[in-house]
């Protein structure tokens, strides 16, 4: 009876063990393991609170006694339901299952330490929560050992590669449009290769150069992202670029860099590139005061931009050359990343007709202002977009539908009021419905929409439910922007 006993707290205790680790590295994934971002940039602190601190609390002062087991059992319930209810689940990469195989090490060791102690304590039970800390910090080291390992194989494979050619693309907006759009147009005269997806961090880069880069490749166009002064530092100082773009630079994460002269500086860092041979920059960026190679401004003289739910023609004159460009991508916004992408098509020696072709049959990206037909309604699917400029673009084109038009969004993540209110305004204009999903911005939304009906949903696993209910035939539906439910 007693090791019955014994053995369900021992299996009791592991298992709230391994829960707290489980909150840790999700969090950790979701913020690309910066501990820092978890603590200070996360949009619901309550969820520390109820998963984490709390129940820390509860295990290191409640005695063993009955109503202790309710409430790690609670808790376990309550934490299971959150999991399922995550739209962006922990995926187990290397690094978690790492993170895992130290923590479970730990965790036995430390019951072999502690098993001849058989009465508890408030010492005791802190002491039975050190393998989480000690995991955490060891797999830290571990991980940093192995990038550095990993980053010397793609920094040896790409000096291997004499005359691979290397673009990267940054910018506060429309840095995958941008990247996927040159690599459509660059495949009809190079062996391209671009980062795939979002993949814009330095580990993802890394990764993506051993695994996927062929020594084939003539190109390699990669996207840098970041969220920090020397992100894209670490990126140029790996791929070393002779070619770089800067698209429009503007108040995307803001929160994260405090202000738009921070975010100039990282954005900026793309410049450092010790190979560095041609800049192609946004021309209503502020422009940079030291830049040691030419600089070409993009858009230059483009013009009769018409933009509609069918595609997007302009002209643009280049190189004193006139071109009447037409494209099945939507938003008038593309044009200028278009425009980018025929300056160095060009500077690479691609001809005209090379370039109006491939530019006439562009796929447009996923999730980024895609549209489709399902059951005789429209669905314009924005939900990567995340800027105002893009979401107003969007709302413009929503309009131009004769219909009825329904919007979902979440509003701005990582903006200010400002642009919530100006956002919302847009929509008041616009549509018959407003589907308001998660928190973060439901209160400044709800405040200034006014004359659509609004739905408000916190949970966004009922969206396919209430679209049926509320959408009939001809009606159009626009996602802008999506946001993961951590945020």
């Amino acid at each position: 009876m007693v090791q019955n006993i014994d053995f369900f707290i021992m299996t009791t205790r592991w298992i709230f063990l391994i829960a707290l680790g489980y909150y840790i590295i999700t969090n950790l994934q979701w913020y690309h393991y910066k501990i820092s971002r978890v603590i200070f940039k996360h949009h619901k602190q309550k969820w520390h609170l109820l998963y984490f601190v709390l129940p820390i609390l509860c295990f290191i002062f409640l005695p063993y006694d009955i109503y202790f087991y309710l409430l790690i059992y609670f808790y376990l319930i309550f934490f299971g339901y959150w999991i399922f209810n995550l739209s962006n689940k922990l995926i187990f990469t290397g690094r978690v299952l790492r993170f895992f195989g130290l923590y479970i090490i730990f965790i036995l060791f430390n019951e072999l330490l502690l098993l001849s102690i058989a009465k508890p304590s408030i010492l005791i039970q802190i002491v039975y929560l050190f393998p989480l800390p000690i995991s955490l910090a060891l797999s830290l080291v571990i991980e940093k050992i192995l990038l550095n390992r990993y980053k010397k194989l793609a920094q040896d494979k790409l000096e291997s590669m004499h005359n691979l050619i290397i673009i990267v693309i940054t910018g506060s907006y429309g840095k995958t449009s941008l990247k996927n759009f040159l690599f459509q147009v660059l495949q009809e005269s190079f062996k391209v290769y671009a980062t795939p997806r979002s993949v814009n961090t330095l580990t993802g880069i890394i990764a993506d150069i051993n695994q996927n880069l062929s020594l084939l490749n003539d190109v390699y166009i990669v996207e840098a992202g970041a969220r920090g002064l020397g992100d894209i530092q670490e990126i140029i100082d790996l791929v070393a670029p002779q070619i770089v773009v800067v698209g429009k630079i503007g108040a995307a994460h803001i929160e994260y860099f405090k202000n738009i002269e921070t975010i100039y500086k990282a954005k900026y860092e793309i410049l450092e590139s010790r190979r560095l041979q041609r800049v192609y920059i946004y021309k209503d960026n502020i422009q940079p005061t030291i830049c040691l190679v030419p600089i070409v401004n993009f858009p230059q003289n483009i013009s009769n931009i018409e933009a509609t739910l069918n595609g997007t023609d302009f002209d643009l004159e280049i190189q004193g050359e006139k071109l009447h460009l037409s494209t099945p991508v939507l938003g008038a916004f593309n044009a200028i990343n278009i425009s980018a992408v025929i300056a160095i098509a060009k500077d690479l020696g691609m001809k005209n007709e090379s370039i109006i072709k491939q530019i006439s049959k562009l796929e447009p990206i996923n999730h980024r202002l895609s549209k489709i037909v399902v059951n005789d309604k429209v669905i314009l699917d924005d939900s990567y977009n995340g800027n105002l400029d893009g979401m107003l673009e969007a709302i413009r084109l929503a309009s131009l539908h004769n219909g009825r038009k329904v919007i979902v969004t979440p509003g701005l993540v990582e903006s200010n009021k400002e642009f919530n209110v100006a956002l919302a305004k847009a929509i008041n204009s616009v549509f018959s419905v407003a589907i308001i999903t998660g928190e973060l911005n439901s209160k400044i939304l709800q405040e200034n929409i006014s004359n659509p009906l609004k739905v408000i949903l916190k949970d966004k696993s009922n969206i396919e439910g209430i679209l049926k209910s509320i959408t009939k035939p001809g009606d159009l539906i626009l996602f802008a922007n999506d946001a993961p439910s951590y945020i």
